[in-house]
């Protein structure tokens, strides 16, 4: 038994790797798609390239093994059936959960290494690939500035474009908000058009506007005309890329961000988040019914007793006004409470999914296995088709329930432990059908029905 359980560790191995570095390198490309824009042009030696590789490729890790854990269960069993050596096995009395258990057992230690690799190891790769990310979109803003949205990373200036031209860097309809002065937007400067280019030392950005004017607001109240207004063809404007120059370290920015805690931490935060949501329902309580309640009761009670129709009349109208506010102040409440239960909700998204990512490495093995065992082909083929078949509708299934549950329509629980519990029964299914050698589904008895009543039809 102890030459069969290597043979299948053997066997296992191989294309358990090949499909591993696979996954990785397919979800790398899908990364480098997403972030291309901000990458390209930013001046990144080759170490720095590297390494944001290196720290992206290990996010991946926890989503590339359930992957090549399906992958390669299917191509293995699926040869095994091929070459009838499953039969064999069988044939020589050994039942295919024994088959199983050596790569079970296997399997179970991989799972529980990617719980800890998921629960101290990617943590880390998250914040370091986030603020890699974060510091390379800051280090040269030539091409991070995006249409229709302000950009404020320039040091005392906020600037936005309706159009850009990649490929010449022009710029059309700018709007440039100048506050260096510490007084507010004081200058306003409008241009139909421009050119944005780096200077040769790549210390300073140029930005070349034509067609253009200029707002400047005086603060000399007697003033007739409390602002200024230029008029030009061309002006040129120089920002100093000093803080872009080099990357700095931001991970203080991140380091407090659900994705960078293990699970203790995660367990912390929740509480401590838990702990003021419910101080923030105490004091909105309190101070509804010390402002509000009291305040209002005596309100009423004076304007039926003392006041005339008209001063009652403007009684109740304050009585309205006051709960109207309290009404936006409610409304403005549960918008801030909701808020705040979504960020619980994402911490223990993000608690839960380490643990369900790992449980489903080996019920993708128990699914994979007995289906290789079942369709009897191996290689790259069919077992990749089906393989992938099953890991979308995993993927689907996953991304409802994480998405329900941000949605605070799910338990978090719920939402990332959906997709697992929808595929035990069909782990179990599939083990079933292999175990006894019948077909995956097995239309006979329902051909036969069928024929009689057909006959019995026929003889009416």
């Amino acid at each position: 038994m102890k030459r069969l359980h290597l043979f299948l560790i053997k066997s296992f191995l191989g294309p358990f790797i090949a499909t591993f570095f696979i996954a990785i390198f397919l979800l790398l490309m899908q990364f480098l798609w997403k972030y291309v824009d901000d990458l390209v042009g930013k001046g990144l030696d080759f170490d720095q390239i590297s390494l944001l590789l290196f720290y992206a490729s290990a996010r991946f890790v926890p989503i590339a093994l359930p992957i090549a854990m399906l992958l390669a269960s299917v191509m293995v069993f699926g040869k095994l059936g091929e070459q009838y050596e499953l039969v064999a096995l069988k044939s020589a009395g050994i039942s295919l959960p024994r088959i199983l258990l050596p790569l079970t057992i296997f399997v179970f230690v991989l799972s529980y290494g990617s719980f800890l690799f998921s629960n101290y190891i990617m943590p880390i790769a998250n914040l370091k690939n986030g603020s890699m990310i974060y510091d390379i979109q800051k280090k040269k803003p030539t091409l991070n500035i995006k249409e229709g949205i302000f950009y404020k990373d320039i040091e005392g200036f906020s600037m936005k474009i309706n159009e850009k031209n990649t490929s010449n860097n022009t710029l059309k309809d700018i709007i440039i908000y100048d506050h260096t002065s510490n007084n507010g937007n004081d200058k306003v400067i409008i241009a139909e058009s421009g050119i944005m280019q780096l200077t040769p030392d790549e210390k300073f950005l140029e930005l070349i506007l034509y067609n253009g004017h200029s707002y400047i607001d005086i603060p000399n109240k007697k003033s007739k005309n409390p602002y200024r207004t230029t008029h030009f063809k061309e002006d040129l404007i120089r920002f100093d890329l000093a803080s872009f120059s080099k990357t700095k370290n931001s991970e203080k920015l991140y380091k407090g961000h659900y994705a960078m805690l293990n699970n203790k931490q995660l367990e912390n935060a929740i509480d401590s988040l838990q702990l003021k949501i419910e101080e923030k329902k105490t004091t909105f309580k309190k101070n509804s019914i010390a402002n509000y309640k009291t305040e209002l009761e005596s309100d009423s009670i004076i304007a039926l007793k003392i006041f005339s129709p008209t001063q009652t009349k403007q009684q109740y109208d304050i009585a309205i006004n006051k709960l109207n506010t309290l009404k936006s102040v409610a409304k403005s409440n549960k918008d801030d409470l909701e808020y705040r239960n979504i960020i619980v909700t994402k911490h223990k998204i993000e608690w839960h999914r380490k643990i369900s990512l790992a449980v489903a490495c080996l019920l993708l093995f128990l699914i994979g296995a007995p289906l290789g065992s079942i369709i009897r082909k191996g290689g790259f083929g069919i077992p990749v088709l089906v393989s992938v078949l099953f890991f979308i509708i995993y993927h689907v299934l996953n991304m409802i329930g994480e998405k329900s549950a941000k949605d605070l329509s799910m338990q978090a629980y719920e939402g990332m432990w959906l997709a697992n519990l929808v595929f035990v029964p069909i782990a179990i299914f599939l083990i079933y059908k292999a175990k006894n050698d019948t077909k995956l589904f097995d239309f006979s008895n329902l051909s036969i029905l069928l024929n009689r009543f057909r006959k019995n039809n026929q003889l009416q």
